[in-house]
């Protein structure tokens, strides 16, 4: 194939995912030995060549790596951040210099951290678009420069971006809306929070979750949604106007981590025992809420995986000069009360496979084109 073999040719060839010949080629963790002399003979076959880009590799210099989030205020963003160290410890013939730039809330230094990994020169940069119209700029301006993006959790659509990771928002919101109005047998009145309806991802989940309802439950009514623009004390006080301004409020979706604070407002003003709540994610706090019914369900977004899977992206794309695929879309997890211990057991085991020497419950790319 004169020299221009890709790793899609590879894949298809042995009927795999790039994903896995990628991690064959570069002798990472997660590849049996059968299936890594199977790929490095079809690339030998083939007359595969690393594409020019994989400089990178060839250098002597670390790899360098920004990785721009933030700060969060439950176990969210340090799942995402830890799924990108896992990730990258997997390579095993490189060295990655991995920098954390980490914005407190919503809209205060993202734009600073941007700028400041294309000022140090940064090889790469997964990045949460919080606002993704203000970041558009800094974007193009790095793919002019052959700086690759991937964006997580949320995407800056028309920006340039090489990739983006995120939880299937629209399933994440519809399953809200059917598990919300089958509890509430169709009847009641329902709200919704969310940080900002300016983020991709807070807005796809509220649409998908008013038309879910409106379309299946079509006698529910849906109050006004709540943006608390990732401010705890913002989310409170405004749910607890909510509440107390609607006595008769039947249920709450909340779309992002900050659910303990609208839990606080419900039980602050005698509302919790008569709500059935539907929150984002898990942490430890959250779970005694479950263990305890103040809330129905929690839609997990696998933010670990995530992480993982962002920092996969973008480090094929520097190694061979390819992406596989522009769009990661992970299917959400739904957790109660009845799998929640099987849940929590299953999670602490991936921890600990990923911390000890094999990581070969690795998740393929393929597993989740969306």
């Amino acid at each position: 194939m004169n020299g221009k073999t890709k790793l899609l040719d590879i894949a298809k060839a042995l009927g795999v995912s790039t994903g896995t010949v990628h991690r064959a080629l570069h002798n990472h963790h997660g590849v049996s030995p059968m299936t890594k002399a199977k790929v490095l003979q079809m690339a030998k076959t083939l007359r595969y060549r690393p594409n020019l880009a994989a400089r990178y590799l060839s250098s002597k210099r670390n790899l360098r790596i920004s990785v721009n989030t933030l700060q969060g205020t439950t176990s969210f963003w340090d799942e995402v951040r830890a799924g990108i160290a896992e990730e990258s410890r997997g390579l095993v013939m490189e060295n990655v210099d991995i920098q954390y730039r980490t914005y407190p809330r919503l809209g205060e230094g993202e734009e600073e951290a941007f700028e400041a990994a294309l000022q140090d020169h940064a090889d790469g940069i997964i990045t949460f678009p919080s606002r993704p119209q203000s970041l558009q700029s800094c974007m193009r301006r790095a793919s002019r420069n052959g700086v690759p993006v991937v964006c997580v959790a949320t995407d800056a659509p028309h920006a340039g971006r090489l990739a983006v990771v995120s939880v299937d928002t629209m399933a994440s919101g519809a399953l809200a809306a059917d598990l919300l109005g089958s509890l509430l047998r169709g009847a009641g009145k329902v709200a919704v929070t969310l940080s900002s309806l300016g983020i991709t991802e807070h807005a796809e989940k509220c649409r998908a979750f008013e038309s879910t309802l409106s379309l299946l439950y079509p006698h529910m009514r849906i109050e006004p949604p709540i943006e608390d623009h990732d401010v705890e004390s913002e989310a409170y006080e405004k749910c607890r106007k909510l509440f107390n301004n609607h006595p008769d409020l039947a249920g709450v979706y909340v779309t992002t981590e900050a659910s303990i604070p609208v839990l606080n407002a419900a039980r602050d003003t005698g509302m919790l025992n008569h709500l059935t709540v539907i929150t984002t994610d898990l942490f430890p706090a959250l779970v005694d809420e479950i263990r305890s019914r103040a809330v129905a369900a929690t839609i997990y977004q696998r933010p670990r995986t995530q992480g993982r899977m962002a920092f996969r992206l973008l480090h094929e794309f520097l190694a061979e000069g390819e992406c596989s695929t522009p769009q990661v879309t992970l299917a959400p997890h739904l957790v109660m009360r009845g799998n929640l211990d099987f849940f929590l057991q299953r999670q602490s085991s991936e921890s600990n496979e990923e911390d000890g020497k094999s990581q070969s419950s690795a998740p393929e790319l393929s597993e989740y084109f969306g």
